[in-house]
């Protein structure tokens, strides 16, 4: 089985269920760190020339990561593409299953046993919180309806105001954004990496959380310290 990964925390998580089989992935995936397998690009512009010479039996790929057109040339060169669909966490726990399976896993990893019943056990929240959660800024764009980090951030007791815009990542003016006056700004690493530097300046007065986006985001192994890593994240809240 040879299978060419375009989504970095399914990288990860066949690497680590399946040594051997990754025959590429892109230049984003970065875990687990000593993976040495080809590089085919990015994932909005991989490389499919490069993926097709390749030749593997399978291609995984994200609906919401990487681009229909590059999905649609990998086709019609013969290759077989399966695209994940993840917009929440119970689910990511059902495609993660799927890909495992087609790459020829066949007994549950006990990994992603543990994941699941580390997040079937969260206790309720005892405080619920409003945040603004950035994934860009120039422009300013935030985290919308239906998204696997909004659903791991109300998990944890944090609603993020823009759950029911019509658009899953809205670009929304800063001004609007310091006038919803949230209990804290949530500012990841990834894909736009904030930092100390780079993102609480524009929300003065305002508690800012900066958060790993491999445990916000991925799903995967991470998810089984993702709860306890953003926990700590969002109690360091500063304005």
């Amino acid at each position: 089985m040879r299978a060419v990964s375009l989504v970095p925390s399914l990288t990860e998580a066949v690497a680590r269920s399946a040594p051997g089989v990754l025959a590429g992935a892109t230049d984003w995936c970065t875990h687990p760190p000593d993976l040495d397998v080809v590089r085919v690009g990015g994932t909005k512009n991989p490389k499919t020339d490069r993926i097709v010479s390749l030749a593997p039996d399978l291609v995984i790929a994200n609906e919401e990561e990487n681009r229909q057109p590059d999905l649609a040339a990998l086709r019609a060169a013969g290759l077989e593409v399966l695209v994940t669909e993840v917009r929440d966490v119970p689910q990511a726990f059902r495609e993660l299953d799927r890909v495992l399976t087609a790459c020829g896993v066949t007994a549950r990893p006990r990994w992603l046993d543990e994941v699941e019943e580390t997040w079937s056990a969260l206790p309720p929240p005892e405080v619920r919180r409003t945040a603004v959660v950035p994934v860009w800024r120039r422009p300013w764009m935030v985290l919308g309806r239906d998204t696997f980090a909004g659903d791991v951030l109300a998990r944890l007791g944090v609603e993020h105001v823009h759950a029911a815009h019509p658009e899953r990542y809205p670009r929304v003016p800063l001004e609007e954004l310091r006038a919803a006056a949230p209990d804290v700004v949530v500012l990841p690493d990834e894909p736009y990496r904030f930092t100390a530097d780079d993102g609480p300046e524009a929300f003065p007065g305002l508690p800012c959380a900066l958060v790993s986006g491999r445990h916000l985001t991925w799903y995967g192994p991470s998810l089984a310290e993702a709860p306890r890593v953003l926990g700590r994240a969002l109690r360091a809240a500063r304005p």
